[in-house]
């Protein structure tokens, strides 16, 4: 069973060490301690975790699409028809292309917040390890 160390865990939520911790102190997480007395956290529990809180958001508008990055818009340039509007979700960087009409009606500028929807059947998974059967 795969164990996350917290600033692991921070990583692949998007969030400060600090918090995972605030969040396991409290009881919201839940870790175990290793021979040397650092928390480590259940892979499947912080899967279950991070399922769990993408349901949370009450403003969700109805979508087949299921993956959604909530960040800040860093770059936009627009032409005279389209725009390309980069935004920084966490770690994650997210481009879109759009048509300029699009982006002026959305009011998308640099520093301004907004979520980027994915619905793709056609997703690519990397890992930098894992278990071979």
């Amino acid at each position: 069973m795969p164990t996350f160390q917290i600033s692991e865990a921070a990583d692949l939520l998007g969030v400060s060490a600090d918090t995972v911790r605030r969040w396991v102190d409290s009881g919201r997480l839940a870790a175990s301690r290793d021979a040397s007395g650092r928390r480590l956290l259940d892979g499947a529990e912080l899967a279950a975790f991070m399922r769990a809180g993408a349901d949370e958001d009450p403003g969700r508008r109805v979508s087949s699409a299921r993956n959604r990055f909530q960040g800040l818009v860093t770059n936009v340039v627009r032409d005279r028809v389209m725009a390309s509007v980069e935004i920084q979700a966490g770690p994650h960087r997210v481009v879109s292309l759009m048509s300029r009409e699009a982006a002026d009606e959305l009011g998308l500028e640099v520093g301004s917040q907004a979520t980027a929807v994915v619905k793709s059947t056609n997703v690519v998974i990397e890992t930098t390890g894992g278990h071979h059967a």
